[in-house]
């Protein structure tokens, strides 16, 4: 929530405190660090204006009922509930992937990509960097923190308590999404999730009686940024504050703008029930039934998402939580329960998004990037569950100009690992960053960290996944 208050600029000086108040809506490192990186890489067009949207499936998804089904193996190894046709022959999907079957002409699958980690690994760090940046911080130095034209922060990070602020988050989120590495805080990805309903939380909270117009508006906040100059570091942070709030970015968090059609195309609530709010004798995880923010928010998060690309944004990460651990050991739900309660609100979020895409056009314009930290057993263990499993986890993409039906790399025969060599995080990270990227101009960006350049050039140089 920012607000400015009259009544303590009149008694000291209006400082960092009185200027901003932010809550869990999470401007994140935008109040620490030097803008000037961010402000040499807005004057150089160094993106392709294309978007990607990075689904992280926490817990580590099961290849063998989502992308890659076996059936023609012993009972202990084949995919709970069979297999099912997609449109594309030959590519068979878990039977719980009803709705992307249907739009399997329009991925690409990839079977034999290997994390070789485990929760908190890898995959969501640009390696080469010193100390690990997200993807999206690097976005943000290469890109600009904001859009030039919207105000609209360049990368962001969602969670369910993006979308409704009753969610309590898990507090397990690995990966360090939200990491900057070696690279200015300034780069922190935004993370949406303030008090009360998001679009209010983006509003400037001030008297209508005394700001009845934008140029009051103006006014006020031109004044207080003269009342803060000598603040050091303040400037990168008020600056960006103000686009938020004078460009009018709440709109594009509002989703009751939204046509109530589109809404009930993504509404993946009626996945929930009481049944799946607890399990295992009535456990939950620190408290909180588990699977709930999963089926409450996926959907609107990609909904979400898809508004904020359009709007200008260009990389989001979602994070839906700890819900693809499918241990069946009282704290996780076996692979049976999984398919209901997990992959199918998957399936039908991931397929309204698809949907939505084609439909306004923006199949070239946005890539959907679908994958966890690691994939699962292939055996199922004694209580129907499938356990960590690093050697081989599901991957799929959607658009970018890069997607039509298909089948990347196999797997052996139990799905256990890669037959061949395995793709690996990193030719991820070519796909992402291709997407994303104009490397003749992001090189030209002055002041760009020595590492980071070294890290452009060498994904440069990779052919990516697809």
């Amino acid at each position: 929530m920012l607000s400015l208050s009259d009544h303590v600029s009149r008694r000291r000086p209006m400082g960092r405190r009185n200027f901003m108040q932010i809550g869990g809506l999470g401007l994140g490192g935008l109040a620490m660090g030097s803008p000037e990186l961010s402000a040499a890489a807005a004057e150089i067009k160094s993106t392709t204006g294309k978007s990607v949207v990075f689904l992280f499936q926490q817990g580590g998804p099961t290849q063998h009922e989502t992308f890659d089904p076996k059936l023609d193996v012993p009972v202990e190894i084949a995919s709970v509930g069979g297999d099912i046709a997609t449109t594309v022959p030959g590519m068979r999907f878990g039977s719980s992937m009803q709705k992307l079957s249907q739009h399997a002409h329009r991925l690409a699958v990839v079977r034999n990509f290997q994390t070789n980690t485990g929760h908190g690994g890898v995959l969501p760090i640009v390696s080469g960097l010193t100390q690990g940046a997200s993807i999206g911080a690097v976005y943000s130095a290469v890109a600009g923190t904001n859009n030039p034209k919207s105000g609209l922060p360049n990368s962001m990070f969602m969670i369910p308590k993006s979308i409704d602020p009753e969610q309590k988050s898990l507090g397990e989120r690995f990966g360090k999404f939200d990491s900057t590495g070696s690279l200015s805080k300034a780069f922190t990805p935004f993370m949406p999730g303030g008090e009360g309903p998001l679009q209010e939380a983006m509003k400037l909270n001030l008297p209508r009686e005394r700001f009845d117009n934008r140029r009051d508006l103006l006014q006020r906040l031109d004044n207080a940024r003269r009342s803060v100059e000598a603040d050091e570091g303040l400037s990168g942070l008020q600056q960006q504050a103000m686009e938020l709030v004078i460009k009018g970015v709440a709109e594009a968090f509002d989703l009751s703008k939204e046509n109530p059609r589109t809404l009930a195309r993504y509404d993946t609530a009626a996945y929930c029930n009481s049944d799946h709010w607890t399990y295992g004798g009535g456990k939950t995880r620190n408290n909180i039934p588990w699977y709930t923010a999963h089926t409450q928010t996926l959907g609107k998060l990609l909904l979400l998402a898809r508004r904020l690309c359009e709007a200008g944004c260009g990389f989001i990460t979602i994070h839906s939580e700890f819900v693809w651990d499918f241990h069946a050991d009282g704290n996780n739900v076996p692979v049976h329960q999984g398919k209901p309660l997990v992959i199918e609100p998957f399936d039908h979020a991931v397929s309204a998004f698809i949907e939505d895409c084609e439909e306004r056009n923006l199949s070239d314009d946005i890539l959907l990037v679908c994958c966890g930290e690691m994939g699962r057993t292939p055996k199922i263990n004694k209580n129907g569950g499938r356990d960590h499993w690093p050697r081989l986890g599901p991957l799929m993409l959607y658009g970018g100009g890069k997607t039509h039906g298909q089948i990347i790399g196999k797997s052996t025969r139990d799905a256990g690992d890669a037959d061949g060599t395995p793709l690996r995080p990193d030719d991820l990270l070519a796909t992402i960053f291709h997407t994303l990227f104009d490397y003749s101009q992001a090189r030209l960006i002055p002041g760009l960290p020595f590492e980071l350049k070294n890290t452009l050039a060498r994904i440069e140089q990779m052919p990516g996944v697809v």
